[in-house]
């Protein structure tokens, strides 16, 4: 269970180590964009809204805490403490990324989180006569930091290697369709990737179609559309935004507008220009 978990632990780390996306705001794949998506159905929304402020910064900690955990698992180092490190994790992207799959049995962070939960007993249990020693580490114990040191270490190589072997995201060219007409009817819109690889809203009516950048002007965070008040809304700092006034604020500390993008329909297809 110890190879599994720190394998798989490992691989979570070096998946996101060279995925180009998951470190780019502009890009779909963005950490920040992934803790958007969830606000709708995790029971900690409120946290993760507190989380997409720093969204760079939390996407380092968790590729980092991924390679420490799995690397001090392999290697016995500090294991109750490495164990209760993954079930933490393991935890939180239960209760965002897979809280609404359903039935619950399909989504395996709840599996690995018992995982986690059965190797830490395991080795709380495997001690014999005397009592169990400290789940904290003794940090005066010279050997003890040097191999802490060492996970440290090698956490932080893994994570600048991926950037050795990372995947370019396909960025699409002007003039690359962003939706076809069937998907977009008049009254729809629909996300993209704008060609400079900003994420991108467009949206169709009577009159045409016209686009905005979904990043917000305030700090960075991506916007939603809100069908039900008609705005494109940051759920980082209530900033709000409305489409049909050329992305112009109208709640919230933005100080300037959405950038526009420009499309067009062509044919049966919306166009980026």
């Amino acid at each position: 269970m110890r190879l599994w978990l720190g394998i798989t632990w490992i691989y979570g780390g070096w998946n996101k180590a060279t995925d180009a996306g998951f470190l780019n705001a502009a890009s779909p794949h963005y950490i920040g964009a992934q803790l958007n998506g969830y606000l709708a159905t995790s029971p900690i929304s409120f946290i993760l809204r507190k989380m997409i402020e720093h969204a760079t910064q939390i996407g380092w900690m968790v590729m980092l805490g991924e390679f420490a955990i799995g690397f001090a698992v392999i290697l016995g180092i500090s294991l109750e403490l490495a164990a209760l490190a993954g079930f933490g994790m393991s935890v939180v992207l239960w209760l965002s990324a897979t809280w609404s799959v359903k039935p619950y049995f399909l989504g395996s962070d709840t599996v690995y989180a018992v995982m986690w939960l059965a190797l830490f007993f395991g080795v709380r249990s495997s001690y014999r006569g005397g009592r169990a020693a400290s789940i904290i580490p003794n940090l005066k114990d010279r050997r003890e930091v040097i191999r802490l040191g060492g996970v440290a270490v090698a956490a932080i190589a893994a994570s600048l290697a991926g950037n050795k072997f990372r995947s370019k995201s396909p960025t699409p060219e002007a003039g690359a369709a962003v939706a076809t007409l069937a998907e977009l009817p008049i009254g729809g819109t629909k996300t993209f990737q704008a060609a400079d690889g900003t994420a991108a809203v467009v949206f169709r009516t009577a009159a045409g179609v016209f686009a905005y950048s979904r990043v917000c002007t305030h700090q960075g965070c991506i916007v939603n559309y809100d069908a039900t008040n008609h705005v494109l809304a940051c759920p980082c700092h209530g900033a709000q935004f409305d489409p049909t006034k050329d992305g112009a604020v109208v709640a919230g500390p933005a100080p300037t507008p959405l950038a526009k993008i420009k499309v067009a329909i062509k044919g049966d297809k919306v166009v980026q220009i």
